[in-house]
């Protein structure tokens, strides 16, 4: 079968496609055949095999091992396809391929990978031998073997261990990777890997420490003080002999010693930040030292650091084929965030403070001092690299996502910029006067370069906007200093430096409150000039950019002197573009958008003079598929037409004659060039219009927008376009139903409440998914509303039975939430009616019934995961209403009860849970409203307070006070990470399910009246005993009141 698997595997490499699908079905189809995983591993262990043929059957064989391996694999799909006795020479095989010493690291990684995905499933029941072969390998290897060994131990260590299996074997691994590590006769990559395996296994000790604190401190505890004095003669190590370009390219000893070792310094590193995260007070004691030595290190390798990569053009942000790091510019990146993490520590700050104290000037000012030098070394890694000059010559988006700070290319240039942030924050006047030392020697020596002064300037920006970020206000003598430094580079021959002088003037008149107001308008007027004069692009939208400065900071009416320069300067500036180019410059559109939008809310009423609002849509067009400027242009214009709107109704009469015409047309190019993101923006903005319109709305209002949503509803299934133009009409009917009653539609004949019948039903209809509908209900309870029984007449019954019936199916939680306020509005004041009505209605289908069994199923059973403030009240006032009708009916409906907790022993996989799905009591509804508004009290009554972690006695966490701050560097491996950012998923903590007085005084009340009813007194015993302390709490507190 070999040679039949070979042949498969080499057809799937084919460039034709038919062939290629076929041997790929082939493939899946051998499955079944035991000797299908033989043949790929035999074929994976022949060398003389061709390497891309054994890749791909290491591929394949991952697949298989995923699919049909085991039932505690994830993506397993039903059966076991392998018999024990394959399963034990297919492992033998794996591993040994991985320690054979292949020189081919793709064939070992690959081997490795399938190693790990077979032990998370096998080891230790079915594979108790895997760990101690492994770590009985390691001291008998050579270096090509060993290389295999320690990936299989990394993938383990990533994958393939749980917390128990971890620590019954983590005394013997760490001690295995401690030799490997320490050992200078191993090549230094291998050392560096293990230091990778090493820290890859904090992951799985911050999961034991969670459950097993003091074990856990112990272990790191006697781990630390065997790496420490290692990792310190690593940071210590200097860089070997550096290499030539020529010699890169030739590679040789000279290569392989300065990417070992400059590897291994950045693993150290990393595991002491790791390390650092976790367990902050191991090392407290050594925070000092470990600033001191990775501070002189800093220092040592900023010459290598220009002359690779600042005088040089030397490639950086390379990995090895083991992902490990292993430029100079990785490692000066993990030196900065170190050092700058340890800037937290109690021990460091008070050595610095110290030192501060005994090196003032004499006239109080910090001039020469440890800021001084830590300024002139981050000045020096800031500087602008060869490469960064060149992509900015070429691409001045790039250039603007740095000014922007939205660039995903972290670079030492933004790791010092993070660095001076940081100092300026524990240390303010001291790091702006000694940066202002520095700056004047910087400028008062002829030799400096431009780029050492823009790096400096750099550097001054980020404490302007520190300062303007905490609202603290620079010293008037202090600015001026700066801005005469800041003046001298504005007509500098360098472009950057040029460039930089502008945006530094900005943010200097931003960050010194009143002290400039009397030069603010000349830099203004600068800057207005260099757009239209200077021969750099790269100055031109700096000045752009530093516009919205000058704009904010300026009085009202020096910025209000400003606005039409600054839209004519902006509108002049795109005309020397290809427009068509900018749907890919998404950063210098965005920044025109700003500069455009912080003009026109100056004063708003300007839009309705000038044309800075189709200078805005003309870059909205071009920007229209980009999420950032749809979202800056709505911001804009939602902050428009609510400012308009309050100057009274003439002003928003001229605001809709200005732009609803363009709105309406960009609808029409929408639909003719297919263009949905330009519909999108469109009807968004007339969505914005709407919601601020006064009532009634202007006369001519509805006429030439309601024709266009309701052809656009029926055409389009696209989920932004049918909310927003079902919200457009829902806001239209709010501000002016009468107008839109009034209307007909010139195509149809139809007037203006049955267009509205008609798209409520269409979007209620199986043709539209939930999350295109999502407003369907919002817009049916504002037309009962304002339409009245009287002039819906029978169309009112037959919307509520449409109403339901799409409930019965929505799977949508804001579908469902949209759905259920049309019945709990009804409640309101009609409950009884409602609820009568629904038990006459059928309901079709597997979760049919009575659409009173529908509706409140659906109803309850979603009711807590409700958000806003207003429908939560709004839902917490028909449920209450309800229960207080003691309808005989709502007892004999049964619903989802609470969740049925079951010990399963392990952590529930995915995989697991599709086997045992999670299974709920069934109660009656009676009982389940009861148990729902007694959340709704909980919730209501218990304000959430978000970013406060708290221990067991519900007191701020606070093991280690020799650390004050969060982690510097976000670890998104770490399970505490992964914990935080899935914490954001919880709708409590963003639905407005926090503190709400109001309903919380509403259920109060409600439940103090009902406490005396033979229903609630008959239902209390159900409850379980958290529900029972909850109203027990309640009735303790109104005793007390």
């Amino acid at each position: 079968m070999e040679q039949q698997v070979l042949d498969l595997l080499a057809a799937t490499q084919l460039a034709a496609e038919a062939p290629r699908t076929d041997a790929e079905s082939h493939l899946e189809q051998l499955y079944s055949n035991e000797a299908f995983p033989l043949s790929l591993v035999a074929i994976a262990s022949h060398k003389q095999v061709p390497p891309n043929l054994r890749q791909s059957a290491l591929l394949v064989l991952k697949t298989f091992v995923l699919k049909a391996w085991s039932s505690s694999l994830e993506e397993f799909t039903g059966q076991v396809l392998i018999g024990d006795a394959n399963k034990e020479q297919i492992r033998q095989t794996l591993l040994a391929i991985v320690t054979s010493g292949d020189d081919d690291r793709k064939i070992v990684s690959l081997a490795s990978y399938v190693i790990s995905k077979i032990a998370s499933a096998d080891f230790p029941e079915a594979w108790p031998s895997l760990l101690p072969t492994l770590l009985h390998l390691v001291p008998r290897t050579n270096d090509s073997q060993l290389h295999g060994v320690l990936l299989v131990l990394g993938n383990l260590v990533e994958d393939g261990f749980d917390e128990e299996q971890f620590s019954e074997s983590a005394r013997e691994l760490v001690k295995c990777l401690y030799d490997v590590s320490v050992d200078d006769g191993k090549k230094l990559t291998l050392r560096a890997l293990a230091v990778s395996i090493f820290r890859a296994c904090f992951d799985t000790i911050e999961m034991v420490l969670q459950n097993n604190k003091a074990s856990a401190t112990q272990f790191m505890n006697e781990a630390i003080d065997a790496w420490f004095p290692f990792f310190s003669n690593v940071i210590k190590l200097p860089l070997s002999e550096v290499p030539s370009e020529e010699d890169e390219m030739k590679g040789g000893q000279v290569v392989t010693d300065w990417r070992g070792v400059t590897a291994l310094k950045i693993q150290v590193l990393k595991a002491l930040e790791k390390i650092s995260q976790i367990f902050p007070q191991l090392l407290s004691a050594q925070s000092l030292n470990s600033f001191s030595m990775t501070w002189e290190a800093l220092q040592a390798h900023l010459g290598p650091y220009h002359a690779f990569y600042v005088e040089g053009d030397r490639q950086g942000r390379l990995e090895d084929a083991d992902r490990l790091p292993y430029t100079l510019d990785f490692l000066i990146l993990e030196e900065l965030d170190f050092v700058q993490g340890l800037l937290k520590s109690t021990q460091v700050k008070r050595e610095l403070e110290k030192q501060l104290e005994s090196e003032p000037t004499s006239n109080g000012s910090y001039h020469v001092n440890w800021i001084t030098q830590v300024m002139g070394t981050l000045v020096g890694y800031a500087q602008i690299t060869a490469e960064e000059e060149a992509l900015w010559e070429i691409d001045v988006n790039i250039f603007l996502s740095e000014e922007t700070s939205e660039t995903a290319n972290y670079s030492p240039r933004n790791a010092c910029a993070d660095f001076v942030r940081k100092l300026c924050d524990w240390l303010p006047t001291q790091a702006l006067d000694s940066l202002l030392g520095y700056t004047t020697s910087i400028f008062n020596d002829a030799n400096s370069t431009w780029r050492v002064k823009e790096s400096t300037l750099f550097m001054v920006k980020q404490i302007m906007d520190e300062f303007n970020g905490e609202n603290r206000v620079i010293m008037p003598n202090v600015a001026r200093a700066y801005i005469d430094h800041v003046q001298t580079v504005m007509h500098d021959s360098s472009d950057f430096l040029r460039a930089r002088g502008f945006i530094v003037a900005g943010a200097l008149v931003a960050a010194s409150g009143d002290a400039l107001n009397d030069m603010s308008p000349d830099f203004a007027q600068r800057s207005l000039n260099a757009i239209t004069s200077d021969s750099a692009e790269v100055v031109k939208v700096a000045c752009i950019r530093v516009l919205q400065d000058y704009l904010r900071s300026l009085p009202s009416p020096k910025a209000r002197d400003l606005q039409v320069q600054t839209v004519t300067a902006v509108s002049g500036f795109l005309a020397t573009q290809d427009l068509s180019d900018l749907t890919e410059n998404e950063d210098l559109l965005d920044t025109l958008v700003e500069t455009i939008k912080v003009a026109i809310m100056v004063d708003p009423s300007l839009c309705l003079e000038h044309p800075a609002l189709d200078v805005l849509f003309t870059m909205a067009s071009y920007g229209a598929q980009s999420f950032q400027t749809t979202m800056l242009v709505d911001e804009a214009f939602e902050a428009i037409a609510a400012s308009i709107a309050t100057k009274g109704p003439k002003a928003y009469s001229l605001l809709c004659d200005k732009v609803v015409p363009t709105l309406t047309g960009a609808l029409d190019v929408g639909n003719l060039t297919e263009q949905a993101t330009l519909s999108d923006m469109a009807t968004s903005l007339l969505s914005r219009l709407a919601e601020h319109g006064p009532s009634p709305l202007p006369p001519n209002f509805v006429n030439p927008i309601m024709p266009k949503l309701y052809r656009l509803i029926y055409s389009s299934g696209e989920y932004a376009l049918l909310t927003q133009s079902t919200t457009t009409i829902k806001y239209i009917i709010a501000h002016d139903h009468e107008q839109l009653f009034a209307w007909t539609d010139p195509e149809t004949g139809k007037g203006g409440l049955e267009v509205v019948l008609l798209i409520i039903d269409h979007l209620l209809g199986p043709a539209v998914d939930d999350a295109a509908a999502a407003e369907v209900g919002s817009l049916a309870v504002e037309l009962v509303e304002k339409a009245g029984s009287e002039k819906l007449g029978p169309y009112l019954l037959q919307l509520l039975q449409v109403v339901a019936v799409r409930l019965a199916t929505a799977q949508n939680p804001g579908f469902i939430q949209n759905l259920a306020l049309v019945f709990a509005r009804l409640s309101h004041t009609n409950a009884q009616e409602v609820l009568d009505f629904l038990a006459q209605v059928q309901v079709e289908g597997p979760d049919g019934g009575t659409g009173l069994e529908v509706v409140m199923r659906k109803w309850l059973e979603n009711s807590v995961h409700f958000s806003g403030y207003d429908d939560i009240r709004v839902n917490v006032l028909a449920l209450a209403t309800i229960f207080k009708l003691h309808d005989h009916r709502l007892s004999q409906i049964q619903v989802r009860g609470d969740l049925i907790i079951k010990d399963y022993g392990r952590i529930k996989t995915r995989s697991r849970a599709k086997q045992e799905p999670d299974q709920y009591s069934v109660i009656p509804v009676s009982l389940k409203l009861l148990k729902v508004l007694i959340q709704e009290l909980a919730t209501a009554s218990s304000p959430i307070k978000p970013g406060v972690r708290c221990g067991v006695d519900g007191q701020a966490d606070s093991d280690d006070e020799e650390w004050e701050d969060e982690p510097s560097t976000l670890d998104l491996g770490a399970p505490s990470t992964r914990a935080e950012l899935m914490s954001y998923m919880d709708e409590n903590r963003w639905n407005g399910r926090s503190w709400d007085d109001e309903t919380q005084r509403y259920l109060s009340d409600f439940f103090a009246q009902i406490s005396p009813d033979a229903e609630f007194q008959a239902l209390y015993p159900q409850l379980t005993d958290a529900e029972k302390g909850i109203l027990d709490t309640l009735r303790q507190a109104q005793a007390r009141a």
